[in-house]
């Protein structure tokens, strides 16, 4: 661990490939943790130069989490919560949200970059209640993440689903509304989707061009697809909405603001139910 970043010393961590930018720590940088490289925080400026709203949505989206999670643990009654995509532990993730409604949450993360499986203890620390468990898997691949899954949670029970930044890492040729159906499918009635994803309803084609580039970009890390409100909204289908349905991250039933509504920014959610 080095004492000024917090993160393991790549040295030591021969699995992490600190010459090429990934997501997850990009992700971090944005929200200021200390979980990142050289090379991250120069992707992050890179991407941020050319859309600097991004900072503000990351942040946004972390207030969103702890909405939905609240939501979902103290007024739906959920108790079990599958996170896809976790991204590196900050504060208040989703098991320490949800245990502190109900201790016996169980929570299960799952995550394919090296980084966060060395974070995986923290990720691991919840009450002696409930139940956390972390994953090493692909969102692409949902038959392995289901049967792993299942040695924490109980598909008999509800389980609430987060795919909370995620699916835009689903290109169209990797069938994403097979893989969230084959999820959704595998839950029982009561259940819960929870999403937010980055799209293109605010800033318009600067936004398209920048998101391009950046995904052709030498050393870019997985490119990311923006799609537009039908597309995203298409997730939910068969779904119940919850209220406001499907509505830009800072208006998803916001915490009372004495400056009023915030604006909207290209990132939608919505979490809706299995009927």
């Amino acid at each position: 661990m080095t004492e000024e970043s917090g993160i393991p010393d790549p040295a030591l961590s021969p699995i992490i490939d600190t010459s090429v930018p990934h997501s997850a720590r990009m992700w971090n940088y944005w929200l200021g943790g200390k979980d990142h490289y050289p090379v991250d925080r120069a992707a992050g400026d890179e991407f941020s130069q050319a859309f600097p709203d991004i900072v503000n949505i990351a942040r946004l989206s972390r207030h969103l989490l702890a909405r939905v999670v609240r939501h979902l643990a103290a007024e739906a009654g959920i108790r079990q919560f599958l996170d896809i995509g976790t991204g590196l532990p900050t504060v208040d993730n989703t098991h320490d949200l949800a245990q502190r409604v109900a201790p016996d949450s169980r929570v299960v993360y799952v995550d394919n970059d090296p980084l966060v499986l060395t974070h995986a203890r923290a990720l691991l620390i919840g009450t002696p209640e409930g139940a956390t468990d972390y994953i090493e898997a692909d969102l692409r691949d949902p038959d392995a993440i289901l049967a792993a899954a299942a040695k924490t949670l109980d598909f008999d029970r509800p389980v609430a689903l987060m795919l909370m930044g995620i699916a835009g890492y689903l290109r169209d040729g990797d069938e994403p509304y097979a893989i969230v159906g084959r999820l959704v499918d595998a839950l029982p009635s009561g259940s819960y989707l929870a999403m937010w994803d980055g799209v293109n309803v605010v800033t318009g084609e600067a936004l398209e061009e920048a998101q391009e580039d950046f995904n052709e970009g030498a050393g870019a890390p997985a490119p990311y697809t923006l799609r537009s409100r039908a597309e995203f909204s298409a997730f939910f289908d068969g779904l119940e909405p919850v209220e406001p349905g499907v509505v830009s991250v800072p208006l998803w039933r916001p915490d009372p603001d004495p400056f009023g509504s915030p604006a909207e920014v290209d990132a939608l959610c919505g979490v809706a139910r299995k009927p």
